[in-house]
């Protein structure tokens, strides 16, 4: 493909290389004196405000997953697909009342960490290495492909030098350590959401000309008149059929299987990402109590925003391609491939603001990446290292080989990251990939909170049991959709846990505590406040597009 940005474009975005990298820069040479010290590095102990935790949570979640996968989701099934973003803002509310006071209570700095105190050393050992092989080969080199992938198409570039590019812009606000992924990310939600709006106005605007209309609340208008069948959230059987990306179609039922989304596993796959998370969790476990729940409130609040900027743009694109507009780009062997929908309409931007919005998708991956790779570090350097081999490991020797894991993990994404090609949509095998790991992480987590009795052979054996339990439902049950498989499993585990803590007498004397207080539910009047605007603002979008 022959070079799609023009001179402009490019200094569009050098200027925001220049003062992503700066800042980020100043960050670290401010803070300096405390660069040796391994809580500041992985967790920027007390040093992150509340809008640069609920920033960092969104930039570290909003990456090309969204932008490209939940776009061409959003093209292949319509704001259903939505159900991710706008559940994840409940859930963050679920994490601020319940789940984050009792993790600063008692000093929890890492999930394993969590599932040491609670079970046992070896629970929390094999679930590290399991987060660390997930990490690193499922979310690490997704991020990378779909973004390479993104960025290649955009500019021109070669799939292999995007991939380079983007490794090497991550690692160097990596290296600086949390305090410096946090507040950059505030510079790049800033950037992902100015250029993200910039590509939906483009879209509706598209949408408007095309069919005789004037500006973008018009293109709004003829979207949900015309592509009609993309503006429901909740599906029944047969409803919608959709690409598969390989020349085929599939039942979106199976993606998204109706009320699971509401009242089903829809909370498992969102408690096990927002709540027991490292990648997640991490940005607000150094912070006080009052500071991570406005935190996470205000990332509730901007993740309502999220559809707006990767999902409508996705239905854009399948209306024009309907009507007959760019559907050769969106051609690949044969096969309509809805995760081109997003690049191809960046493409279509004007000059300058094509360079934004290059900008905002280059900032969004970079973030997500960055935040991605300094968990696999966190948990590599505290559960691995410090645990195994090096137990009087200085602060100093921690952030080194802190910073040699990122870099590993790296490699190893951008030798992996091409592999991903032979998926449809690269979204939905995320999806589908974590619907088998899931379950168990929210079944112990949830058993290890609210129930005295579980014990670490229970939540052994859940570990043990996980993705076997899930892949024989599948084998039985052909054509169940994950989601509801997920939910299946997920009662089958805690069944499990019970069944062998019950059974476990002798480990029953050996639960380890987890110091718990029903007074840290309470929360304070503004954030309670927020919190029933939050779920009002739920209630209207359910409703609505029932």
């Amino acid at each position: 493909m022959g070079k799609q940005l023009e001179s402009l474009d490019y200094v569009v975005f050098l200027i925001y290389f220049v003062i992503v990298a700066s800042y980020g820069y100043w960050i670290y040479r401010r803070k300096k004196s405390a660069s040796a010290s391994a809580s500041d590095f992985f967790l920027a102990e007390g040093a992150l405000t509340w809008w640069a935790i609920g920033a960092s949570l969104i930039a570290s979640n909003i990456s090309a997953e969204q932008f490209i996968g939940m776009s061409g989701s959003g093209f292949a099934m319509g704001l259903a697909i939505a159900s991710y973003e706008w559940m994840a803002a409940a859930t963050l509310l679920v994490v601020a009342v319940f789940f984050l006071p009792t993790y600063l209570r008692n000093k929890i700095y890492t999930m394993p960490q969590f599932l040491e105190k609670r079970y046992s050393p070896l629970v929390a050992t094999i679930m590290a290495v399991f987060w660390l092989l997930v990490y690193v080969f499922v979310n690490l080199t997704s991020i990378l492909y779909l973004g390479a992938l993104a960025v290649s198409t955009v500019s021109g570039f070669s799939f292999t030098a995007c991939v380079i590019f983007l490794a090497v812009f991550a690692i160097i606000i990596t290296l600086g350590g949390m305090k410096v992924i946090g507040y950059t990310d505030v510079i790049q939600v800033l950037v992902l959401i100015l250029g993200g709006l910039a590509t939906t106005y483009l879209a509706l605007n598209l949408v408007s000309d095309h069919f005789g209309g004037n500006g973008a609340w018009s293109g709004l208008k003829f979207l949900y008149e015309k592509a009609d069948t993309h503006f429901h959230m909740i599906f029944e059987p047969g409803q919608m059929m959709m690409p598969d990306g390989k020349g085929g179609q599939e039942d979106a039922y199976n993606k998204l299987p109706g009320l699971a989304v509401l009242i089903g596993a829809m909370w498992i796959a969102n408690l096990n990402y927002w709540g027991f998370n490292q990648y997640i969790t991490q940005r607000a476990l150094g912070a006080s109590l009052k500071t991570a729940r406005a935190g996470l409130l205000f990332a509730a609040y901007l993740k309502l925003l999220m559809p707006v900027i990767v999902v409508l743009p996705g239905i854009a694109a399948y209306l024009l391609w309907k009507e007959g507009v760019f559907s050769g780009e969106l051609m690949e062997n044969n096969a309509v491939k809805p995760d081109k929908a997003y690049p191809v309409l960046l493409n279509l931007l004007p000059i300058g603001l094509k360079g934004l919005s290059f900008a905002a998708l280059t900032a969004a991956i970079v973030a997500s990446m960055a935040g991605k790779a300094n968990s696999i570090s966190t948990i590599f350097t505290l559960d691995i290292y410090k645990k195994y081999f090096n137990k009087e490991a200085s602060e100093a020797n921690q952030v080194g080989v802190g910073r040699v894991a990122i870099v590993v993990a790296m490699l190893i994404a951008v030798i992996v990251a091409p592999a991903l090609s032979n998926f449809g949509q690269v979204f939905q095998y995320i999806q589908d990939f974590t619907g088998l790991i899931s379950p168990g992480v929210v079944a112990i987590f949830i058993l290890g909170f609210f129930w005295k009795r579980a014990t670490g052979y229970a939540a052994l054996a859940a570990a043990i049991a996980t993705i076997p339990t899930g892949l024989i439902l599948e084998q039985v049950f052909v054509g169940m959709p994950f989601m509801n498989r997920m939910g299946y499993t997920f009662l089958i585990l805690v069944g499990l846990m019970v069944v062998v803590s019950l059974l476990d007498k002798k480990g029953q004397k050996h639960v380890h505590s987890i110091e718990f207080n029903t007074s840290d539910f309470k929360t304070e009047t503004p954030f309670t406040i927020g919190m029933l605007i939050v779920l009002g603002i739920l209630a209207a979008l359910y409703v609505v597009f029932w």
